[in-house]
């Protein structure tokens, strides 16, 4: 009968195939035995930075790693090139995926491993979560697109993350580079609605965590003009900021300042982005009676990607940065860190960000590395560089 031949054929095949997974599951099951086991990211003893300088920060990348025991090493190294705080990014739609249902897990790695190498966390929020973004529904907005009506939810955020880590993190940045229209949302950029943000945060983040120190600005050099669809010049922004009343909810500036193709040294002016640019943004601080308000230089550095217009050669990147270092130690005492951009990144871009980092995705250790390690240990340079490797301690 057909249906007997029919059985008979479904039984053959699936008799086959089943032997067939079953080979595969105990071939997987011998191939994964003999694999290493992943490392593993188990707290040590607690670590401290020794170093004769205290102004050296590093920018971080760690929020989007997933294993632990990478960020752990990562931040092994920057313990030991010298530096005692990083700049961390953590995004608020990465933590509050629905309204008041909170996940800190990767939060909570980065800090307890940062805690225990003795490095100071300076948090930078931003990064809208879908529900908080209100019109989603057309699909038109971006993760940096934060609705007025958003503000208090935000705040909220804020707060609740300064509840979590008072004592392990007191420093918080408001927003990333306001002054853009890409870290806007593409909204007209306003230094007066960044202010209201500001206000608005200001007092729930107080109240959650007494000792907390609220960071504004974070603002990008840019040379655009009023009224540019991309953006707002720095220097024009930070005015608009004190006008709106920005001073009373604040209690540090930070600023974003690059060299490009120039050296630390080279003399400021509006209308040219280079290193010293920050001594414009605190020229605007002591016009508004500013003076004891801190700066933090949340992102600094130079590129010497062969190929980006912007970028300068190896040898260079390396004695400007250095020199840069100098030159705040020597000149802005009014600068609390300076964070250079960026110490590592989770994976290549293979464009030119790749070449602001001081570490490899797979940990090559590039020359930049070693040359900041020798200045935070007060080594003394050879020349105009430090290129070599420096000796143990």
């Amino acid at each position: 009968m057909k249906w007997v031949a029919y059985l008979n054929l479904i039984w053959r095949f699936t008799r086959r195939y089943w032997l067939w997974g079953l080979r595969f599951a105990i071939l997987w099951a011998i191939v994964s035995s003999l694999a290493p086991p992943s490392p593993r990211a188990l707290l040590g003893e607690p670590r401290t930075v020794i170093a004769e300088k205290d102004h050296v920060c590093v920018h971080t990348r760690l929020i989007d790693e997933v294993e632990e025991w990478v960020m752990q090493r990562s931040l092994e190294l920057v313990r030991e090139m010298g530096a005692d705080t990083i700049v961390e990014f953590f995004p608020w739609a990465y933590f509050e995926n629905s309204h008041g249902n909170y996940n800190w897990s990767q939060a909570d790695r980065i800090i307890r491993q940062a805690e225990n190498q003795g490095l100071r966390v300076i948090a930078r929020v931003g990064f809208v979560p879908r529900w908080a973004r209100l019109d989603f529904e057309d699909d038109v907005t971006t993760m940096n697109y934060l609705p007025n009506e958003s503000f208090d939810d935000f705040a909220n955020f804020v707060a609740t993350f300064a509840e979590r880590y008072a004592g392990t993190v007191d420093h918080i940045i408001i927003w990333n580079e306001p002054n853009l229209a890409f870290e806007w949302g593409y909204r007209q950029v306003s230094p007066e609605d960044y202010v209201r943000l500001l206000q608005t945060v200001y007092e729930p983040v107080k109240a959650a965590n007494p000792n907390i120190t609220i960071l504004a600005g974070a603002l990008a050099p840019t040379l655009e003009p009023e009224g540019s669809p991309n953006g707002l010049s720095d220097i024009l922004y930070l005015q608009r900021m004190y006008q709106a009343g920005a001073a009373n909810y604040f209690d540090a500036l930070a600023i974003h300042t690059y060299g490009f193709t120039l050296p630390p040294e080279d003399d400021p002016a509006p209308d040219v982005l280079n290193f010293r640019r920050a001594e414009l943004l605190r020229d605007i601080m002591l016009q508004y009676d500013d003076a004891d308000t801190p700066v933090f230089i949340t992102e600094t550095g130079w590129n010497d990607h062969p190929r980006w217009t912007k970028a300068v050669r190896p040898s260079q990147r390396v004695s400007y940065t250095v020199n840069g270092f100098i030159w705040a130690e020597e000149n802005w005492d009014w600068v609390d860190e300076m964070c250079i951009w960026a110490f590592r990144y989770p994976i290549p871009t293979f464009s030119y960000p790749d070449n602001f980092t001081m570490v490899t995705t797979d940990f090559q250790l590039l020359p930049l590395y070693y040359a900041i390690q020798a200045y935070a240990r007060g080594e003394e340079r050879t020349g105009n560089l430090w290129l070599d490797p420096p000796t143990a301690p």
